[in-house]
């Protein structure tokens, strides 16, 4: 994660850079109050917005697909999980808007769970999308399903393939768990990731590069690829079915603008610090101050793809829209037949208190 609220690098004025470091660079020179003070306001309203949006729209998905007990297809597991990912990934930002407020006051233990289920839930909600991308051009490519990637995309490997996608996350979230500790700066204290001296800089680049790699390049490379064949499978269809061919051309345009205008922002600027890290090129004040503000903006963004997922993914398929009137008829009709129950009840009830005059032992 990129701390939004504060992050530092500590620099010496007797060596070049010392081993903890983070993103408000310069402090001996540069003051950054008007930074924090911006993130104090901006990160917990857009952090609670997402919260209550995201939540609402996740907690439905995972809803719906838990009452009816059957996922017909992989793509049905894979939202699920992206669902639940998603859920776990909002359920960190309370911790960080409270941080952004007044500094991290919730311990060493508390820093390290939520920074790794941070990293861990964003890498695997990034790869799931792709395996959504994958299994939907597989599904319109009958050559390429009795085939090596055909053979292992299928329903009865979902369980296995959630659970590499799992383990992957898991892995790029374990340096998070090992090294987020809790550092005082300016009387703050501040959530980061300590690295030792002697490999803070390889360590700290490598591992920014690979969360950019497996969080979007990886991701964006497959849809592309991916939908840029389904779309053209499409417009091969027939002109009887040129309504559905655009609706569905549509639905898979507007979730690679929602991938791109989110996550792009977010990973250009994140790049950009992993090259002030190798090269030290940012050496204004200003500059150093609108980057952070820049990171701020753009990772809020990059986490309203959570809100977006389940009306990307879920809510505009017909398959769930057709899951969501069977559960409400469903409710409807449970209502209804205990409303009957309960009608009867008191009707034979007051029958029986009407017609006799022994204490009547039905019960309703």
């Amino acid at each position: 994660m990129v701390h939004t609220t504060e992050d530092y690098y500590d620099f010496d004025e007797n060596e070049n850079i010392s081993g903890n470091f983070s993103y408000e660079d310069y402090q001996t020179v540069c003051q950054k109050d008007d930074v924090r003070a911006f993130a104090q306001i901006f990160l917990p309203v857009m952090y609670g917005l997402c919260l209550v949006v995201g939540i609402a729209g996740n907690v439905l998905v995972v809803g719906v697909y838990a009452y009816s007990k059957r996922l017909k297809t992989l793509t049905d597991v894979f939202v699920v999980h992206l669902a639940v990912a998603d859920l776990l990934l909002l359920l960190t930002l309370p911790f960080w808007a409270t941080a952004a407020m007044q500094g991290w006051e919730l311990g060493a233990f508390l820093c390290k769970l939520v920074t790794a289920m941070y990293t861990i839930n964003f890498t695997c909600s990034m790869l799931l999308l792709a395996c959504i991308s994958l299994d939907r051009y597989l599904a319109i490519t009958p050559e390429l399903r009795e085939k090596n990637l055909g053979k292992i995309f299928r329903r009865n490997h979902a369980v296995k393939l959630c659970l590499a996608v799992w383990t992957i996350a898991l892995l790029l979230g374990i340096p998070d768990l090992v090294l987020s500790t809790v550092k005082t700066f300016s009387e703050r204290k501040v959530c980061m990731a300590v690295y030792p001296s002697d490999m803070a800089f390889q360590t700290k680049i490598s591992m920014e590069v690979l969360e950019v790699l497996l969080s979007f390049l990886v991701p964006l490379m497959v849809m592309l690829y991916c939908y840029a064949h389904v779309v053209r499978t499409l417009l091969k269809l027939p002109p009887e079915n040129r309504g559905k061919r655009w609706r569905a051309i549509r639905v898979l345009l507007a979730v690679v603008l929602a991938f791109v205008l989110t996550q792009l922002p977010y990973n250009v600027v994140k790049f950009c610090r992993v090259l002030d890290v190798a090269h030290a090129l940012v050496t204004h004040c200003g500059v150093s101050k609108a980057l952070d503000r820049a990171a701020q903006i753009t990772e809020t963004f990059a986490l309203f793809h959570c809100c977006l997922n389940p009306v990307l993914y879920v809510f505009i398929g017909l398959s769930f829209r057709q899951r969501v009137l069977k559960v409400a008829k469903s409710f409807g009709q449970r209502r209804r037949s205990r409303q009957r129950r309960e009608d009867q009840g008191v009707e034979i009830s007051f029958n029986t208190h009407s017609n006799s005059q022994h204490t009547s032992t039905f019960s309703i």
